[in-house]
C-alpha cells in the first residue's frame, strides 16, 4: 500500500475539474498548488473531495441530512475499512509546518499522504504506523492555512518528502471556507483513533469505522472557524469503531474516550483555545475526540457506547439563531 500513489489520481481528477469544483490552480516553484478556498470559491463538493484526498482514497465522505435535534443542517459522514492507514497515517493533521520567509512566518497544519513520505513525526516510529512510512515518486498534501505557501515552503516540503517540487501537489484551504470546514469536520473517526492512541489502545484491533459530525455555518474569520469546526466534533461528533478482542479492555478504555473525559469539556472551543494562548499543543489531549464513541466488538457481538451530544454548546458555538426555525 502506497498512500501517495492512492491519492495522486484523486488529486489529478480535482485538477482536471478545476472549473466545476471552483478551485484555482497555481504553479509555485514547480509545485502544483490548488487553492481550495484561500481566494477560490470552492464549495461543498470541493470539500468532500478534499477530505477524501486527506484519507488517501481509503475512505468515503458524504454530506447528508443531520440530526435535527442536534443541529438542523447538514452532517459530514465518513466511513473506512482501513482506519489506521486512512486516518492516522494520512488524514491526521500531525505535521505543523512553520517556516520563516523574509519578514513573515508561514504556518499551516499539514495532513494527507505526504506525511507518510516525510515520516517526520514520532508517530511513524511506532510499530503500528512504521509500516506506512513510504518512499514516493510523487506526493500529495493538504494544508489548513489562510494563505498559499510561498516558493520557499514548497521547496522545503518537497525536499522533506524526498521528491522534486514538480512532483508535489498541495491542496490549501482555510478553516473558514466551505471546503476547509468540510475537510476538518470529516475527522470524527480520526479524532477517535487519535484519542485511543493517546490512551495506549492497540489501534490494530480496529477493522472498520464510521463517523459523523454536523457541518457548521462557515465562519467569518479563522479563529471562529477553528472554534466551530472543533465544536462540531467535540459536541456533535459520533464515531462507531468495529474492533476485535476482549470486552473488558473496551469497557475500561471507553469512558476515557469521548471528549467529556476532559475537564475542559463543556465550553465552546474558542474559549478554551484563548485560555491556552491559542496554542493547540497546550490544550488537554483528552479533549480532542468525538462527543460519542461506540465500540462494536466483532468477536463477541457486544456494543459499548460512551459519551453524549451537547446541543446547547453547539448552539452557542454555531450561533443560536442558526438553530431557531423562522
Amino acid at each position: 500500500m502506497n498512500l501517495n500513489d492512492l491519492a495522486t489520481p484523486l488529486a489529478d481528477a480535482i485538477v482536471n475539474e478545476v472549473w466545476r469544483l471552483r478551485f484555482d490552480l497555481h504553479q509555485i516553484d514547480g509545485a502544483r498548488v490548488v487553492d481550495c478556498g484561500v481566494s477560490a470559491k470552492a464549495g461543498l463538493e470541493a470539500g468532500r473531495r478534499l477530505a477524501e484526498v486527506c484519507l488517501a482514497g481509503l475512505g468515503e465522505v458524504t454530506i447528508t441530512r443531520g440530526d435535527a435535534s442536534l443541529f438542523d443542517g447538514p452532517s459530514v459522514v465518513v466511513r473506512t475499512d482501513h482506519p489506521l492507514a486512512a486516518c492516522m497515517a494520512s488524514q491526521y493533521a500531525g505535521w505543523a509546518i512553520e517556516q520563516q520567509v523574509a519578514d513573515e512566518t508561514y504556518f499551516a497544519m499539514g495532513s494527507g499522504p505526504f506525511r507518510a513520505a516525510a515520516a517526520r513525526e514520532p508517530l511513524f516510529e511506532e510499530s503500528t504506523l512504521a509500516p506506512f512510512a513510504e518512499k514516493a515518486t510523487h506526493v500529495v498534501g493538504c494544508l489548513e492555512s489562510s494563505s498559499l505557501p510561498p516558493a520557499e515552503v514548497c521547496q522545503e516540503l518537497a525536499e522533506k518528502c524526498g521528491v522534486a517540487a514538480k512532483d508535489l501537489t498541495l491542496l490549501v484551504a482555510p478553516t473558514n471556507s466551505q471546503a476547509g470546514a468540510v475537510q476538518v469536520v470529516a475527522r470524527s473517526i480520526e479524532t477517535a483513533l487519535h484519542k485511543l492512541h493517546e490512551l495506549d489502545f492497540d489501534l490494530s484491533r480496529i477493522e472498520s469505522a464510521w463517523g459523523s459530525a454536523p457541518l457548521p455555518p462557515v465562519a467569518g474569520d479563522t479563529m471562529t472557524g477553528i472554534g466551530r469546526t472543533n465544536d462540531a466534533v467535540l459536541y456533535g461528533g459520533h464515531a462507531v469503531l468495529y474492533v476485535r478482542g476482549d470486552d473488558a479492555s473496551l469497557a475500561e478504555v471507553g469512558p476515557q474516550t469521548p471528549s467529556s473525559a476532559s475537564p475542559d469539556h463543556g465550553r465552546p472551543f474558542h474559549e478554551i483555545f484563548q485560555d491556552y494562548d491559542n496554542d493547540f499543543y497546550k490544550i488537554d489531549k483528552l479533549l480532542f475526540s468525538p462527543a460519542m464513541i461506540t465500540l462494536v466488538n466483532l468477536d463477541t457481538g457486544v456494543t459499548h457506547r460512551f459519551g453524549g451530544y451537547e446541543p446547547a454548546v453547539l448552539a452557542q458555538s454555531f450561533g443560536a439563531e442558526t438553530l431557531t426555525s423562522s
